[in-house]
């Protein structure tokens, strides 16, 4: 990837998680960097597992922020690995690693209004909802770009149906199952 980046080229700025629904929107993120002819910026924003506060109350925890950090880092390069193949896109643009909120740290970042923010929406069931806050709301709600919220492949609909069934030790309908993975069309 470049490292000159002019501040008039437009760019797409995408949330990556390491998780397959963050893979679905860094591989619609490129297709959009491509059809616009644009920089893709993948952005992967961490926390300390118990926040930043913690840190404050527990100074001894910043020792651990360097390993924090190294983690994101190869938790970014595995993610572009999983997607293009490689560490590089292919296209022009910025992998950035930040230490903040990602709903936060994905709207400071796509702070031009010719910018892009491409996040994935994820399976969010009601208690998820209720524990933890939405990435893709906040961005939705703060961004002052246009946001493309990129939903769950319905694979990933497929496999967190066969995880739940597993878990509460339910039988599989192996039949129904393979009628869902033939409907499910193939990523673009």
């Amino acid at each position: 990837m470049s490292d000159y980046h002019p501040l008039s080229a437009t760019r797409v700025v995408v949330g990556v998680s390491g998780s397959l629904g963050g893979s679905t929107a860094l591989a619609r993120a490129a297709a959009e960097a491509r059809r616009r002819g644009a920089e893709l910026w993948p952005v992967l924003a961490w926390e300390p597992p118990e926040g930043d506060l913690a840190g404050r109350r527990f100074p001894a925890t910043t020792a651990m922020v360097p390993q924090w950090e190294r983690l994101a880092h190869e938790q970014l390069l595995e993610a572009l690995r999983e997607v293009f193949g490689t560490a590089d896109t292919g296209l022009p643009g910025q992998a950035l690693v930040v230490r903040g909120a990602p709903g936060r740290a994905l709207v400071r970042i796509a702070d031009r209004e010719d910018d892009v923010l491409v996040i994935g929406t994820g399976q969010r069931g009601r208690l998820r909802r209720a524990l933890w806050p939405s990435v893709s709301r906040y961005c939705l709600a703060h961004a002052t770009c246009p946001v493309l919220a990129v939903p769950p492949s319905p694979l990933e609909s497929a496999l967190a149906s066969v995880h739940r069934r597993n878990v509460w030790r339910l039988r599989l309908d192996t039949g129904r199952l393979a009628r869902e993975f033939e409907t499910v069309p193939p990523e673009a």
